[in-house]
């Protein structure tokens, strides 16, 4: 990715910013969702002591497509992947694209050099804010290490690189507005509902976010380094108490905007 274009992807961005008001929200129809398990195949994710984020994040996708079809028969689910596979990031969104999904859910766990971190977190495409939220982007992004052509598929995209993290932040996604406001229901439902500590709603640059062409979240479900958390993601009713506080999200999002 060529330095070089950081400033003008940056006054790209302020335009973007301001055009986009605080009250943006776009009215459509949720007729198709595709469902991202992070991860998979020979890019296990993080890990805990006995649990890979690929296990866990694919477990919650299937168990919230289940709740969705059963209670949403208007809805078509797509999953990017179904299985224990490897998927290039680039590919998730394109699957998304090429069907004209009307939402885009990634579905992860995260993971702390501090055991003591624990809870929920939703992002949306933007610049991050805290060098928390980079770092969260940074490991999310590495899978791309994994991929044979990760340079020409991301643009000379380096990983490692705050420089090119800020970059690929700029390219704001025209439906922020809308990936927040769902954002901000999944954190509510994860809060409230499921009784989980909530980090809030924050903004980075994902790789899987990028290129998507409608409105698009990254759900950090819990931290695998954390014991407490990494328990109770690993049980099965749980994994259905996130699933569901997501459906219920989803379901509050596409009614308010079918209105």
């Amino acid at each position: 990715m060529k330095k070089k274009n950081v400033i003008g992807a940056l006054l790209i961005a302020l335009f973007m910013f301001s055009a986009v008001t605080p009250t943006g929200i776009e009215k459509y129809q949720v007729k198709i969702i595709v469902i991202d398990a992070g991860h998979g195949g020979k890019d296990p994710g993080c890990s805990g002591k006995t649990n890979k984020e690929a296990k866990i994040a694919l477990e919650i996708a299937l168990e919230l497509g289940r709740i969705i079809q059963e209670n949403l028969k208007d809805v078509k689910i797509i999953y990017t992947r179904d299985t224990d596979k490897f998927i290039e990031l680039h590919e998730r969104a394109a699957i998304a694209n090429r069907n004209g999904a009307d939402l885009f859910i990634s579905i992860h766990c995260n993971a702390a050099t501090s055991t003591a971190a624990y809870g929920t977190e939703t992002f949306a495409m933007g610049l991050h804010k805290t060098a928390g939220n980079l770092d969260v982007a940074k490991r999310e992004n590495s899978a791309i290490l994994k991929e044979t052509n990760y340079k020409s598929n991301y643009e000379g995209f380096d990983p490692n690189s705050d420089e090119d993290h800020i970059m690929i932040a700029q390219y704001q996604n025209a439906h922020v507005n809308n990936s927040l406001l769902l954002a901000s229901k999944v954190e509510g439902e994860f809060k409230n509902k499921c009784s989980r500590k909530s980090n809030g709603v924050k903004q980075a640059g994902f790789l899987v976010l990028w290129k998507t062409a409608m409105p698009s979240i990254l759900i950090e479900t819990g931290f695998l380094t954390n014991a407490n958390d990494e328990t109770y993601l690993s049980n099965k009713t749980n994994q259905t108490y996130m699933a569901s506080g997501i459906y219920r999200a989803i379901k509050e999002y596409k009614t308010e905007l079918e209105k």
